[in-house]
């Protein structure tokens, strides 16, 4: 039972929503950590540009379209794959806000959103029913999408307080840090 499921899509799907929702927690607890000067500033600049981790995330997901596209991965590398492909996801839309708007704070909102949106499909894809789609499966789908999406409306009038409590301390410990 477990070597079927280890062979299988959702096998797959699950092991890329975790690797995004650890790497996007890593990457924030982790700048806010450079942010205070608890740790290190581990940010990489060349010739006076900091490099952005969204940039490793691009460049990861291309790796990755790469291998998939030019090589026939055994399925013994699908699963390293996979948690590639959830880091790099992670890595690029913790910065959404950011290449949406062409800078500002990493703290924008865009990007917590943009997260929410993109864990919330990855979760739907992990967890939809199984290949053939019968009635009782496309309604129960759609319920869920219907109920994801309630769940983000209401998440946003709770992170619209929080973010006019927190943003001026986050963005202050931004200015504050290293550049």
């Amino acid at each position: 039972m477990l070597k079927k499921y280890l062979n299988s899509s959702k096998h797959i799907q699950r092991l890329v929503l975790t690797s995004f929702v650890v790497t996007f927690a890593c990457a924030r607890i982790i700048v806010l950590l450079i942010m205070t000067r608890d740790i290190p500033d581990l940010f990489l600049h060349i010739g006076g540009t900091h490099v952005h981790h969204m940039n490793y995330g691009i460049f990861l997901l291309s790796i990755v379209g790469a291998v998939l596209l030019f090589t026939s991965p055994t399925k013994k590398w699908l699963g390293a794959i996979a948690i590639a492909y959830g880091i790099g996801l992670a890595l690029t839309f913790d910065e959404f806000g950011m290449w949406l708007h062409l800078g500002g704070s990493y703290w924008q909102r865009a990007s917590f959103d943009a997260i929410t949106i993109v864990g919330g499909l990855l979760l739907l894809a992990a967890y939809t029913p199984p290949t053939h789609w019968t009635w009782r499966r496309l309604s129960g789908a759609i319920l869920i999408v219907v109920v994801l999406i309630i769940f983000c409306w209401r998440l946003s009038f709770t992170l619209t307080s929080i973010e006019q409590r927190a943003l001026p301390k986050l963005e202050s410990i931004e200015t504050q840090g290293p550049r």
